[in-house]
């Protein structure tokens, strides 16, 4: 067959474009942007978020990442890490406040000074970053020149470093300054505003952030989805849920105490367990104090017959020792005003809810453990075994709606007919049922 050499010379010049094209140098990388998000309060939940947020767009050479930030504030020490973090990576962070109309406050407004790049959508705001301290009858602002000399400092070395406005990152925190998106980008406290991120990265596209040009213009845009355990830390760490868990968990334990064998102190104690782990173990030890002696006296009036006094004494202790167990003060908890009030009301009024539940409750026990039994009446009649009684030990029976202790010389297994033979003082002793 004959074969022409210019057709030669199409093959080898093909073969030779393929090779090329296909070598590693001539497959062109996609960009591509990792977004996060901190939708909530900065809590130790969002410091780990975006701790490993970071560790991922490292290993996974991500061209830069997008910080959405939608937060009343937080907790501060966990906002100087989030900081931290975005400094010692050498991926490219920009701060976006996104959505249109939401706002980055406080501690939300430190960070976002603190990116390499920021930007708002419209209709957003941000400031009222001076801390504020909480307590039981309200909030108040921080004054002391030692406080907030400090975070003052710091916020404007942030402004500094990124060459953004000195001033205004003061005036956040000494005037409780708020401006919105337009505001912040003719003060230079920003560099972008824009609806969308796609949008925003087109506008940065050909930056330069931590000596690299940014190419993500159109680039391929993944959302971190953060591992269960933040997620569920996210939940817990929230303060009005880490509070309510304290004392639900507390009610709990003193429900399960004064009548046992449905398995509220075992709850009580789980839900103790992740509220503490949700506020950082960061309670108020005068408050736990109050809860302790409540439980105490409580426990007194539930055991011994009297007028009330205990229980009423210790149902006053645990809502004002609940009330007070709030982990809000300064320098934990960096939110607005405005907010830390929406906290105090969303957990005074459960905790005197829970109070009245709990009153009403102890009434009823109080009620069964001082009615004086008629033994001629309990003898000869049937309960129910509650759990498995074994030989010689005691187990719970139900009788006439009641649970009283029971014991038998033969072992009885659960939810089985029992007769009452005898009563030795609060406890029965039955056998099974003919």
């Amino acid at each position: 067959m004959d074969i022409r050499p210019n057709t030669y010379f199409l093959i080898i010049i093909s073969l030779f474009f393929f090779i090329v094209m296909m070598s590693p140098c001539a497959i062109a990388q996609e960009e591509k942007v990792l977004v996060v998000e901190i939708s909530d309060s900065i809590t130790s939940a969002s410091d780990d978020l975006v701790t490993n947020a970071i560790s991922v767009a490292e290993d996974e050479n991500y061209d830069a990442i997008v910080l959405t930030l939608n937060t009343p504030g937080g907790k501060l020490s966990e906002t100087f890490n989030i900081i931290e973090s975005i400094e010692s990576t050498n991926v490219p962070v920009i701060g976006y406040v996104y959505p249109e109309g939401t706002k980055a406050w406080s501690a939300g407004t430190i960070i976002l000074i603190s990116t390499d790049i920021a930007a708002m959508a419209p209709f957003s705001v941000i400031g009222s970053a001076q801390p504020v301290q909480l307590t039981g009858g309200g909030s108040q602002p921080i004054n002391d020149s030692k406080t907030i000399n400090a975070i003052v400092e710091y916020t404007r070395e942030k402004a500094r470093q990124n060459n953004r406005n000195v001033t205004a990152a003061e005036e956040f925190i000494t005037k409780n300054l708020n401006i919105n998106a337009e505001t912040a980008l003719e003060y230079n406290v920003i560099e972008y505003t824009s609806p969308s991120i796609g949008d925003l990265l087109s506008q940065v596209d050909g930056d330069v952030a931590k000596g690299k040009q940014l190419n993500v213009s159109g680039a391929q845009i993944d959302r971190y989805e953060p591992s269960i355990n933040i997620a569920i830390m996210s939940i817990i760490s929230d303060p009005l849920i880490a509070s309510l868990l304290l004392i639900i968990g507390l009610y709990s334990i003193v429900i399960g105490l004064s009548n046992p064998g449905f398995g509220a102190e075992i709850f009580g104690t789980i839900a103790i367990a992740l509220g503490l782990i949700g506020s950082g173990f960061d309670v108020n030890i005068a408050a736990i104090f109050l809860i302790i002696v409540g439980m105490g006296l409580i426990f007194l009036e539930i055991q011994s017959p009297g007028i009330g006094a205990f229980g009423i004494g210790g149902l006053i202790c645990l809502i004002v020792g609940s009330i007070f167990i709030v982990p809000t003060d300064y320098p934990d908890f960096y939110t607005p005003a405005e907010i830390q009030q929406e906290i105090i009301i969303a957990i005074v009024t459960p905790s005197i809810i829970m109070g009245v539940f709990m009153l009403f409750i102890v009434y009823k026990i109080i009620e069964v453990r001082h009615r004086k039994p008629i033994i001629g009446e309990i003898v000869g009649n049937t309960a129910i075994t509650n759990e498995k009684i074994k030989r010689g030990e005691e187990g719970y029976v139900k009788y006439k709606g009641e649970y009283w202790k029971a014991k038998s010389d033969e072992e009885i297994d659960k939810g089985v007919k029992v007769e009452i033979i005898d009563k030795e003082g609060p406890t029965l002793v039955v056998k099974r049922a003919e």
